[in-house]
């Protein structure tokens, strides 16, 4: 294959060779924007799922499928299941067919690589969108939800009773743990990050915001965060907030939250227990709260070009920086030895073609 092609090093213009995984790529350093050829890029990776085309995760059954292959259609090629709060045996419901859906992958669809559980561990007086069933967390529940499949990131609100222990515990196993729906102070977030924590979910969406007497978690985020999650969708975060994550935080990158309403027509969708309806764009609960997003990753990527991120730049939020933040090397990148996880770009920036670890999607 030929084409524009971004490497760790930068653009070369060239050819790139791939089985499952990449096998070489041979070309000069190019600028893309004087080549007219296509570009070729990292797949995207997505550490908040929800859903996508009409289902939920929280379904069970063949759901995660249906979900990962909308998602690779909009050029995802591994993301992260996302889980509600919910009662105990929903989760259970949910994350055992996240479980089989990693042990039986198919073509076409986005890698499954694990479990976001973005709840019950959060505030109640956070909720956003999500059902009230939030609770405080133990080790040994998620050790417990964890024999299902795998825990990748677990979002915590630290303020939580017996939560910074609990950082530290699941910090310390190898799972990364974001801090969000939270109504903590930035104290908090500072002694949560000192205990472990990893990262935010979706900044400035479900915490106490920045005021210059009393910082609180978004301050917290941008003084002190290395990586955090962020909803590029125009709606969710102001263009100019955006641009302040973007000086603030390295290695800032980009999820879809996406629910099952992306890729649907207007109309009633479940967002686990809760009806959300989609309009103008966007996902919202009946009393207007917003309600996770119709994202999808090409057009995240697309959003950020339009702030005025070069492509390079781009690519990296929506794909590397969240390779790197999971500890996958193998993946968010287009070298030697990686999986030939690939996404064409035509000149718009409209997708032409997906590889997943090799394979050409049809759809």
């Amino acid at each position: 294959m030929k084409g524009n092609i971004l490497t760790p090093s930068g653009w070369v213009s060239g050819s790139i060779a791939f089985g499952r995984q990449i096998g070489a790529i041979d070309g000069a350093p190019v600028d893309p924007a004087a080549n007219g050829d296509d570009y070729i890029i990292p797949g995207f990776i997505d550490l908040h799922v929800h859903g996508g085309a009409g289902r939920d995760m929280m379904e069970g059954g063949d759901a995660p499928h249906a979900i990962a292959r909308i998602h690779a259609r909009h050029g995802t090629t591994s993301l992260l299941a996302t889980t509600m709060t919910a009662p105990p045996d929903d989760i259970v419901t949910a994350l055992r067919a996240i479980g089989a859906a990693m042990a039986t992958p198919v073509t076409g669809s986005a890698r499954i690589l694990g479990v976001h559980l973005e709840g019950p561990y959060i505030n109640p007086g956070k909720l956003g969108a999500q059902p009230p069933f939030a609770r405080a967390a133990t080790l040994a529940e998620v050790q417990a939800l964890a024999a299902h499949a795998p825990m990748r990131l677990i979002t915590v609100a630290p303020e939580m009773p017996g939560h910074l222990d609990l950082v530290r515990a699941l910090a310390d196993a190898g799972i990364r743990v974001q801090i969000g729906h939270t109504t903590g102070s930035y104290e908090d977030g500072v002694a949560a990050l000192a205990h472990g924590a990893a990262g935010f979910t979706h900044l400035f969406n479900a915490m106490p915001g920045l005021h210059h007497r009393e910082p609180g978690m978004v301050g917290a985020a941008l003084a002190h965060a290395q990586y955090a999650e962020i909803i590029p969708d125009l709606l969710h975060v102001h263009p100019g907030a955006i641009k302040v994550a973007l000086r603030a935080i390295p290695h800032l990158y980009c999820v879809t939250d996406s629910t099952a309403a992306s890729g649907m027509p207007d109309g009633e969708y479940m967002l686990g227990r809760q009806v959300v309806h989609k309009c103008a764009g966007g996902v919202r609960l009946a009393d207007g709260t917003l309600a996770g997003s119709t994202l999808t990753m090409d057009q995240a990527l697309r959003n950020l070009v339009s702030l005025g991120l070069d492509l390079a730049d781009a690519s990296r939020r929506v794909s590397t920086n969240a390779a790197d933040y999971l500890g996958e090397t193998t993946r968010g990148r287009l070298a030697p030895g990686c999986f030939a996880d690939l996404v064409v770009l035509d000149r718009a920036l409209n997708i032409k073609a997906v590889y997943i670890e090799g394979e050409a999607c049809e759809w």
